[in-house]
């Protein structure tokens, strides 16, 4: 039986050559490449900059890092999210707190966030989860007022835009924050593998991320012709986030492709959303029209006392089936570390505790068949007696 994943890559024959190339060049790493794929970077999202990390995580901590976070300082985000993103403000020394999500989309509430709003707030770090855009524009109207810096974690959100004053806006143009972190990980939107990427419309921001990325050193041409070719200078202490050439050269061949993605996708999410329409229990996501989804989850929010059945028995029952399931996420306040550390309440999250309740990813990537969508709706749809 042919098994379908919650999620995959899709690597083709271009892709290999393209790093085959590479790897039979003098530079494989920290080379033309590597500005090549910064350059279509900021192209494709709008923004001035792009500066890429060996991991979205990377990214985040670079982020973080240049918005001030440091001891005595505190970063608002969903709880709602990969752990990655409020582990980054903890590597500044920074404390996290999180502000509760709006239960229909699974992103951060405005709303809650202003709540969390003290003295000691230094950045405000929105997840556009399942690559559905927050309110931007108020985050970023509640951030300016109070001088705080906004990091956007668009990890899945590569491709999408949200309506603002009759007017698109790309997910990582920074529109309304100082930077954004995307992610390639093998299973977002496209991949490098391993690998992320921060853009940003700041030069100051950007000089300090690429210097940040590689050991605090600054060595542009300014410095060397006053110095001399072999002179550099350490400012601050960084760190070794660098990402290799031949990675770049597959996410230039996968940022070829990235709408084609992102159409194929939306297809299939058509017919999810066809298919689990009107059945008792169960809904779908909710897709505004002032917003364009990326894509990267499907997750389906199915009321288990409802339908009288257990999560864990239905993905085994679909495993059974050669069809993957998975759970994004578990609420970061409920990992061992974090409740150690703040003693968190999971009564102070009812609309994250709700959703995680009923939460349930159904298969989409780059490359799932229309076939593939269908086999996965009949199964479902049958263990649902619907």
């Amino acid at each position: 039986m042919k098994v379908i994943p919650h999620s995959r890559q899709s690597i083709d024959s271009a892709d290999i050559q393209a790093v085959a190339e590479v790897l039979k060049s003098d530079i494989i790493t920290q080379g033309d490449l590597l500005l090549r794929f910064e350059k279509a970077l900021a192209k494709y999202c709008g923004s001035k900059y792009a500066v890429c990390v060996s991991s979205a995580t990377a990214g985040l901590h670079l982020g973080c890092l240049c918005a001030g976070l440091r001891k005595g300082k505190e970063a608002i985000t969903s709880p709602i999210t990969f752990l990655a993103t409020a582990n980054a403000a903890l590597y500044t020394g920074a404390d996290v707190v999180f502000a509760d999500i709006d239960y229909e989309t699974a992103d951060i509430d405005p709303a809650q966030i202003e709540k969390k709003i003290t003295k000691k707030t230094g950045a405000i770090l929105p997840v556009h989860f399942g690559g559905l855009p927050c309110d931007m524009p108020r985050i970023s109207a509640m951030a300016k007022a109070k001088g705080i810096a906004v990091i956007e974690d668009a990890s899945h959100a590569l491709g999408a835009a949200y309506k603002c004053k009759g007017r698109w806006i790309k997910v990582g143009s920074c529109k309304h924050s100082d930077m954004t972190v995307l992610s390639f990980h093998v299973l977002k939107n496209i991949t490098t593998g391993e690998g992320g990427a921060v853009t940003t419309n700041s030069r100051d921001m950007y000089e300090k991320l690429r210097a940040l990325r590689s050991h605090g050193v600054y060595k542009g041409p300014d410095i060397k012709k006053r110095y001399g070719p072999w002179y550099y200078e350490m400012r601050h202490i960084g760190f070794n986030y660098r990402i290799t050439d031949f990675q770049c050269a597959l996410g230039l061949s996968q940022l070829g492709k990235a709408d084609r993605f992102l159409r194929e996708k939306r297809a299939v999410a058509a017919i999810y959303d066809k298919a689990f329409e009107g059945i008792k229990g169960v809904a779908t996501p909710v897709f505004a029209r002032d917003k364009r989804y990326a894509f990267h989850l499907y997750v389906l929010r199915i009321d288990f006392d409802k339908i009288r059945m257990d999560r864990r028995d239905l993905m085994n029952s679909l495993a059974r089936r050669g069809i993957m399931t998975q759970v994004h996420y578990i609420p970061v306040y409920r990992q061992p570390y974090y409740k150690k550390r703040y003693s968190y309440s999971a009564r102070n999250f009812p609309e994250s505790e709700a959703y995680y309740k009923r939460a349930l990813s159904i298969p989409l990537y780059n490359g799932i068949s229309k076939k593939d969508a269908y086999r996965v709706v009949e199964a479902l749809k049958a263990l649902l007696g619907a």
